[in-house]
């Protein structure tokens, strides 16, 4: 499985807890946060690294100022599972830690190809209201910030790092050739 991103079985899963209304929502209360760095840094475009439903890129071109280009990928979202382009901010909200462990160091790489400029990444460090069908923990990875942190600093240049009452959030910029 070199390279994948997620397996056929986990994908499946995915799509089941997409079918909840109330599956995928953390990126809303995020949408203030990104709109706001999006501003800061002039970003002039958006992908949704994980878009889940997107109600975050809806949130975001809600309250832009201008029209922005929003991009979504998702492998468990048929329509927006191809590969993403490498975008100039990438937000990839309460995603990470829904990843399969054995391909978390995949996505990450993935996070780093399409990252051309700011990313903004939220991880929950503990255990999700959410079960999936096989019965597990809808949070795959539940590490704290000390794991996480490695894997960023590999690639990427942190910008910020805030730590909220679930988990943390990250700022990072992309590193130059």
């Amino acid at each position: 499985m070199s390279g994948a991103l997620i397996s056929d079985d986990y994908r499946r899963m995915q799509q089941e807890l997409h079918r909840n209304p109330d599956y995928g929502v953390a990126s809303l209360e995020y949408a203030p946060l990104v709109a706001q760095i999006m501003e800061a840094t002039q970003a002039t475009e958006l992908l949704d690294y994980g878009a889940g439903k997107g109600r975050l890129g809806q949130a975001i071109k809600d309250m832009a100022q201008t029209p922005i280009p929003v991009y979504h990928y998702d492998p468990a979202i048929p329509e927006w599972s191809a590969p993403a382009k490498p975008c100039g901010f990438v937000a990839c909200i309460d995603v990470l830690e829904h990843i399969e462990p054995d391909l978390i160091d995949n996505v990450l790489d993935d996070l780093q190809r399409v990252t051309r400029g700011v990313g903004v990444y939220t991880v929950h460090t503990g255990p999700a209201a959410k079960l999936l069908a096989d019965g597990r923990n809808a949070h795959l990875i539940q590490q704290p910030p000390s794991w996480w942190l490695p894997k960023f600093l590999l690639r990427f240049e942190l910008v910020q790092f805030n730590r909220m009452p679930q988990g943390f959030w990250v700022a990072v910029e992309a590193r130059q050739p």
